[in-house]
């Protein structure tokens, strides 16, 4: 089955063959820095990381762009509120900051959740101050094109001019009579309400640093135009895929379309939106006090975890956020993780072929369940694709207990596959028990302890047998005896650290 994809502009879901073969051109909207990241964001980032890993793993060598807004009006107001007399600082907003340490300091704010979730870097994340020059060149040609123009008012704006495309509306389905005036500038210069602005005059009130020299005037560009600009100076007039949250496709993304299309440019052949995210049901909001940051979701569960939760749903679909939703992504984590622990270290134990060793350790290299392949290829259906995944982890345990080292060695490389196509196996967690040197390391411990209570035993020491067992038991792993030796794992718990388990005979 080929990969097929729903595009929000043609409101189907179309087969994908990317206009060069073998090579895929994606544009994702990345973040304005006016502020630290929402979950809104994260899970945005996390959806097209998942679309990317599933590309690159079908064969295709990805050319991928994440824009940084770092000039908006947003930011610059946000910069003038910390030069006010009455100004309370704080740690996100201090007294006194320029506009562009503000934006650079989010940034990196974006950077380190991003990083904390295992979303891979884009191959290019350019900031819109670095391309102001792509922009006078769109916006002369618009002009030229009588598809924009210079406000009559000396104001210096610049906007397009939505009644001269008879397209405009085609990516949200709406006529241009239905849509609402655009809020982005003042009306005044504007021949219609709705125009919007491609360019913003400089005012008496925004800071000197915030200017450029345009041909038509001084000033700083507007939100609609840096994307279009960047997308084609990096991917090209005609690219394969746009991508951004839901609430960006009206103004911002309809508004992208149209001044790129009016200007001559072929633009996204597709068009993919992922969901919003809500709080048990209802719409997040500052003001209802019912939002969760995303450091307050690293803070309740291991990153891993963290991801899981923000991946689980099908891409387009909400997110729906309660309470219970990341201790229940955390234990499906955790299951996936104690399988593939067992395996490797029965595997290890029973000295089984090298080949087969590699493979659970090079799982990336491998096919992946023909039910995981439809389901990611049917528009990246990840709910579908985690059941592949679990029904997998269920397969390889019941090879485990009948000792079938051969389909648990199937299973397991199968299940290391899959975790890494959804991004779970790159999620860092340096000090967890995840960490391969931090587990080689508690399980020699742990074993050299287990060594302790069987030479105990054996010396019919068992007051000696019996403390060992209890220090083991107060830090946490369970032992579990049998007629074939001692077997270990870590305690279920809710704590962050990750499962990990052994063997000892004796």
């Amino acid at each position: 089955m080929a990969l097929r994809l729903y595009d929000t502009k043609t409101a189907t879901v179309r087969d994908f063959e990317p206009l060069e073969p073998g090579r895929v051109s994606l544009y994702y909207c990345g973040a304005t820095v006016q502020g630290r990241p929402h979950v809104g964001h994260v899970r945005s980032a996390v959806a097209f990381d998942i679309l990317i890993r599933w590309l690159e793993h079908s064969g295709f060598d990805v050319l991928s762009v994440r824009n940084v807004t770092d000039i908006d009006d947003k930011i610059l107001e946000k910069s003038a509120l910390s030069h006010q007399p009455d100004h309370a600082p704080s740690p996100d907003y201090p007294a006194a900051e320029p506009w562009f340490a503000l934006a650079y300091r989010f940034e990196q704010a974006f950077h380190q959740a991003y990083d904390a979730l295992g979303v891979k870097r884009p191959r290019y994340e350019p900031r819109a101050t670095g391309h102001m020059t792509e922009m006078f060149a769109l916006i002369q040609r618009l002009i030229q094109a009588d598809h924009a123009y210079p406000a009559q008012d000396g104001s210096g704006d610049v906007y397009f001019d939505v009644r001269s495309w008879p397209h405009y509306g085609e990516l949200t389905h709406q006529r241009a009579e239905d849509m609402q005036d655009a809020a982005d500038a003042d009306a005044r210069g504007k021949r219609d309400p709705r125009d919007f602005a491609l360019w913003k005059g400089h005012k008496d009130t925004d800071p000197e640093t915030a200017r450029w020299d345009a041909p038509w005037g001084a000033g700083r560009p507007g939100w609609h135009v840096e994307c279009s600009a960047m997308a084609t100076k990096y991917l090209g007039s005609t690219f394969d895929i746009h991508g951004g949250g839901l609430d960006l496709r009206f103004p911002h993304h309809e508004n992208e379309l149209a001044q790129s299309a009016a200007a001559g440019d072929g633009f996204a052949r597709f068009w993919l939106h992922n969901g919003m995210v809500t709080y048990a049901g209802e719409k997040m909001s500052k003001s209802v006090g019912n939002t969760i940051a995303p450091e307050e979701m690293l803070a309740a569960a291991r990153p891993r975890a963290v991801r899981y939760f923000l991946g689980q749903a099908h891409y387009r679909s909400q997110l729906d956020y309660r309470p219970t939703s990341l201790q229940e992504a955390q234990a499906a984590v955790e299951r996936i993780e104690t399988f593939l622990t067992r395996a490797a270290q029965t595997l290890s134990a029973q000295q089984h072929s090298a080949q087969q060793h590699s493979a659970e350790q090079h799982g990336a290299e491998l096919e992946v369940p023909d039910g995981f392949t439809s389901a990611m290829n049917d528009d990246l259906n990840v709910p579908q694709a985690l059941a592949v995944l679990h029904e997998t982890v269920r397969a390889g345990n019941i090879a485990l207990d009948a000792a079938d080292n051969e389909a648990l060695a199937r299973s397991a490389a199968a299940v290391t596959t899959m975790v890494k196509v959804l991004g779970l196996s790159d999620v860092p967690e340096a000090g967890s028990v995840g960490d391969s040197h931090t587990e080689a390391a508690l399980t020699q411990l742990i074993e050299a302890l287990l060594e302790e209570r069987v030479e105990a035993k054996s010396a019919k020491d068992y007051a000696r047998a019996d403390a060992v067992r209890d220090r083991l038991t107060g830090a946490g792993i369970a032992l579990e005896d049998s007629k074939d030796g001692t077997r270990w794992a870590l305690a279920q718990t809710s704590s962050t650290t990750s499962p990990a388990s052994g063997a000892r005979k004796g």
